[in-house]
């Protein structure tokens, strides 16, 4: 087997494992479920991960991958404005999966904190890489209150997130979505 196909399997791996995280917990989550998930024999799981703490931190990576992708892809968009909105449109596409699992990365970084491995540092790591492309878009709208205004964006993604979850209600995220656009649209 060549480098690039087991490079593809791990990818696989650890986006199956971010994905059923997502939606069983960590604490629930076996080997078995995520390499089902992966459509990977269960042998597989543990050539590439010795531990389920390896994988959650390969799950943080692929979380980490899927940002740096949606940014990257956000900032070819011409202005700040219209990468914030659209970035808050993509949120609100997702409000099916919001209102049965919650968000897929702040359920994890929930998760993460109650343990003492060093992993809820890692989680926070990513979140904080979401932070600084949100208040660089607003620095480049030209606020002097660019963290907090990034602050205020990502806890209501994630307070919208946690109230569609709750309540089981996909459409908590589309009347959220469209205030948090309209108040992109009072900064701008």
């Amino acid at each position: 087997m060549t480098d690039s196909k087991r490079g593809g399997k791990r990818e696989r791996l650890a986006s199956a494992a971010a994905e059923v995280f997502h939606q069983q917990g960590v604490e629930r989550t076996t080997l078995n479920d995520i390499a089902q998930a992966a459509d990977v024999p269960l042998g597989n799981v543990y050539y590439y991960f010795k531990t389920k703490d390896q994988l959650v931190e390969a799950a943080l990576g692929a979380h980490r991958s899927r940002l740096a992708e949606l940014t990257d892809q956000l900032d070819a968009l011409p202005d700040p404005a219209v990468r914030l909105k659209t970035l808050i449109a993509g949120w609100v596409d997702q409000r099916e999966v919001a209102a049965r699992y919650g968000c897929p990365f702040g359920t994890l970084a929930t998760e993460l904190d109650k343990r003492e491995d060093g992993l809820d540092q890692t989680a926070a790591g990513v979140l904080r890489a979401l932070l600084d492309w949100a208040e660089e878009q607003f620095r480049q709208l030209g606020r002097a209150d660019a963290r907090d205004l990034a602050v205020d964006l990502v806890a209501a993604y994630q307070g919208m997130s946690v109230l569609a979850n709750a309540l089981r209600d996909p459409e908590v995220m589309t009347a959220q979505g469209r205030r948090l656009e309209g108040w992109i649209d009072t900064l701008a």
